[in-house]
């Protein structure tokens, strides 16, 4: 994008710009733009705008000295270009500037200011000590085609219910795949929103969604279920997560939200005698909301259960705790296949460890059943081959 006028400008980060895009694009509804100082308060004493429910007030407040500065001296009506690394993505246009204290915006976000916690502490340095709001202009592209394929896909199924789902599936291991099975009995077509963090501490986008993909295209009905990105920037943090992601799922077509029981942010709690949870808070937001059990595996049931049908102890049961799996991919170990699909294990692991065998051919024609002829393999197919060896059990 080039700039038609030599304005000032406001450096912001690609989270910043996510949220900006979801934003205009109307994603974040009832919020349609930047909230000012008066909205802010409205939000903050009630937790509604316009009648439905909002966890935080929605504002752009970029840190830094430079941003400092600009945002001390701007005046009403000027024009700033938004720069992200480097690159113009957009104008805005100045209605508004007013003081903010980042300690309680981290509260409200988090529901700490812990800054020993690691998305506390990281939102903390890119929040600066002013808030702005005005109209903007960015590119909206990544929204539209999210849009656009959600579209196609119900116009495909005929789709009476969309229902969706926000799973990091770092990495897809067998309950995830036992979730959206379970979501796919209860609905026409589910919209699976794959999150993008920003941070080093998942799996790469492209390879989750590519585990994903296969589970969905070899083992699911066709045309059923749609993949998409979803930006996961700070405001999907902390004890709202669920409230944007309900958010988010309506304002894209979805009329059900299915969440896993140990969903972050759930929040049970006890009142009037009742149980509740972060949901019940949810007003005017038109979706259904729908936990759905904790899977295990059970090893005398011999299958993977729910925890509320199960009649054996907790002693009896493997949990599918993502990160200790993760740890055992990390560590060049493939998880048991009661875990893990062995396919997506050999995807994942042939990744973290490129060109790991001296010589892989010959490993493989020494240690594994072969047709005779001499063919190319990869070291996916030698892991999953060595999956299906240690599955043997004649001899054990």
């Amino acid at each position: 994008m080039a700039s038609s006028r030599k304005n000032r400008s406001l450096f912001i980060d690609q989270e910043a710009v996510s949220a900006l895009i979801l934003l205009k694009s109307g994603m974040l509804a009832p919020v349609n733009r930047l909230m000012n100082e008066a909205q802010s308060k409205e939000v903050l004493a009630s937790g509604m705008f316009q009648g439905k429910t909002f966890p935080f007030p929605l504002i752009l407040s970029p840190s830094g000295k430079v941003n400092e500065t600009v945002l001390t001296s701007a005046q009403k009506g000027e024009i700033l270009d938004l720069i992200c690394d480097n690159t113009l993505v957009g104008e805005l246009c100045v209605d508004e500037i007013y003081p903010i204290d980042p300690r309680e915006r981290l509260r409200q976000i988090y529901g700490t200011e812990d800054l020993t916690h690691p998305g506390v502490s990281a939102t903390h340095k890119r929040l600066g000590k002013y808030a702005i709001s005005g109209e903007y202009s960015i590119d909206l592209t990544p929204v539209e085609s999210i849009q656009a394929m959600i579209q196609e896909a119900k116009e495909q199924t005929a789709a009476k219910h969309t229902t969706a789902l926000f799973m990091a599936a770092n990495p897809l291991h067998r309950a995830h795949e036992r979730f959206i099975r379970q979501s796919l009995e209860r609905t026409d077509l589910i919209v699976i929103f794959l999150l993008k963090p920003y941070n080093s501490a998942n799996l790469q986008y492209e390879l989750r969604y590519q585990t994903l993909q296969y589970f969905v295209e070899n083992f699911l009905p066709r045309n059923r279920v749609v993949i998409v990105p979803l930006e996961s920037s700070y405001i999907f943090a902390g004890s709202n997560e669920v409230i944007l992601d309900a958010i988010v799922a309506k304002n894209y077509g979805c009329d059900r939200l299915m969440i896993g029981q140990n969903h972050a942010g759930i929040g049970m709690y006890y009142d009037q005698n009742a149980n509740k949870s972060i949901i019940d808070r949810l007003v005017g937001i038109d979706i259904e909301v729908g936990i759905a059990s904790e899977y295990v595996y059970c090893n005398q049931c011999k299958t993977l259960v729910s925890v509320q049908t199960c009649p054996h102890g907790h002693h009896h049961h493997i949990s599918y705790h993502a990160e200790s799996i993760l740890e055992l991919m990390q560590q060049g170990l493939l998880p048991p296949a009661v875990l893990v699909r062995k396919e997506i294990s050999s995807m994942i692991v042939a990744s973290l460890y490129p060109n790991r065998f001296k010589n892989l051919a010959k490993l493989y024609y020494d240690i594994m059943p072969v047709n005779g002829l001499l063919e190319e393999h990869s070291e996916k197919d030698f892991y999953v081959e060595l999956m299906r060896l240690y599955q043997t059990t004649s001899l054990t």
